[in-house]
């Protein structure tokens, strides 16, 4: 990507100022952007591409979600919160968004996955039951979980449809007056006085706010700060089961996650009607540049998530459908980056989620529109903050 920081490059501006701008429009820009427009705010939401699209980390037809979240508990009240917002946007637009299946979180006791997602679900209540490995192919035949492998089951988790959310968002955002400026890429800002403006391939933006949820692009906005960043490419697989019953579908299979070696994570996938999918969570080729990022999947690629799945859930691994390619944007503790930019505060850092973000990205939207219009958001941002990472590295001047 060409794009840079900070810019002292005079522009012609060809757009009316708006309060805030919106730069990406996948979960969390997509979210920002709806939450502002509908706040009555005058918004401009900017994406290189057209969203939704399959460029970046919001596509695949699912995302999970569940509560008890083993990463950390300091999530589940936000991914609550996102639910309802979930909720409401169902409501708002009578689209399905949401397939609960109840999900599995299946590896050894006190691995990382099943300790972590109890100790969740424990300090937050949530209901929950745990397995041992008889009772996992008891009740779910379809899976053959290895000796002594045992399972937390949560009975709310299940899948969301991440196309359908972002397009509902955007669809619903340009409906409360929101300007949608697609397939032009930003490709530098500069403070304005108290504001910004956002250069684009199709003129300059100025704002009063900037919000930059450009997930992988987001690096080569801001070099200057050198955030501690890094975009992996993950891989997603679909296969065709073998044995086309019930056992596969999601009315009769829970989302799981597995522990298949210590802290090494593979998700499978309920079928909806165009196979189980599949992936290992993280363990992907880091990417120098996310433009240039190769997006065919090669066969030893697809050899190795067949191999994981014959062993876990032995007749999903028939053909493979299709795979795909998205990117994953890391931080070094894998945790959310969400903070304002510590030089210009007119500037919001939203988000590199690290592969585990669509699940909150409602909530994570309403965050950062309550930020942006300078309200207090209604979670402590501390934790997803830059200071914890002692960053910037080094002092920083005007």
């Amino acid at each position: 990507m060409n794009a840079t920081g900070p810019s002292s490059a005079p522009s012609v501006i060809t757009d009316r100022a708006a309060d805030v701008a919106v730069v990406g429009l996948g979960a969390m820009g997509s979210a920002a952007l709806h939450q502002l427009a509908a706040s009555g705010a005058r918004v401009i939401g900017i994406d290189r591409y057209v969203p939704p699209h399959a460029h970046g980390s919001t596509h695949g037809m699912t995302r999970i979600t569940r509560q008890a979240i083993y990463e950390h508990p300091l999530y589940v009240p936000l991914v609550q919160r996102a639910n309802e917002l979930r909720a409401a946007l169902e409501a708002e637009t009578g689209e399905q968004l949401f397939h609960r299946t109840g999900g599995l979180m299946i590896g050894g006791a006190d691995g990382v996955l099943v300790s972590g997602a109890r100790r969740s679900a424990e300090l937050h209540g949530l209901p929950h039951e745990l397995l041992d490995g008889d009772e996992i192919r008891r009740r779910f035949p379809a899976y053959a979980p290895p000796t002594p492998a045992v399972a937390l089951y949560e009975p709310d988790a299940g899948l969301l449809l991440p196309e359908r959310i972002v397009g509902a968002q955007l669809s619903l955002a340009a409906l409360h007056g929101a300007e949608l400026r697609l397939g032009a890429a930003a490709t530098s800002w500069r403070p304005d006085g108290g504001g910004v403006q956002v250069e684009t391939a199709e003129g300059a933006v100025r704002a009063e706010r900037l919000i930059l949820a450009a997930g992988a692009w987001l690096p080569g906005l801001c070099p200057e700060l050198e955030l501690p960043l890094t975009v992996e490419r993950q891989l997603f697989h679909w296969f065709e089961p073998a044995s086309r019953d019930e056992r596969h579908r999601a009315d009769g299979c829970p989302l799981s996650l597995w522990e298949y070696a210590r802290d090494r994570i593979f998700a499978t996938f309920p079928d909806l009607g165009d196979g189980v999918k599949c992936g290992v969570h993280h363990e992907g080729a880091t990417v120098a540049d996310p433009d240039r990022v190769s997006r065919t999947v090669r066969p030893a690629e697809d050899l190795r998530v067949r191999t994981l799945l014959a062993a876990l859930q032995p007749a999903a691994a028939g053909r493979i459908a299709q795979s795909a390619v998205c990117l994953y944007t890391n931080t070094p503790d894998y945790h959310f980056l969400i903070d304002r930019h510590p030089l210009y505060r007119q500037v919001i850092l939203a988000s590199p989620c690290s592969g585990h973000g669509f699940k909150f990205a409602m909530a994570i939207g309403e965050l950062l529109a309550e930020l942006a219009l300078d309200q207090s958001p209604r979670f402590d941002l501390d934790p997803f903050g830059l200071a914890r990472f002692a960053w910037p590295p080094v002092e920083l001047s005007r």
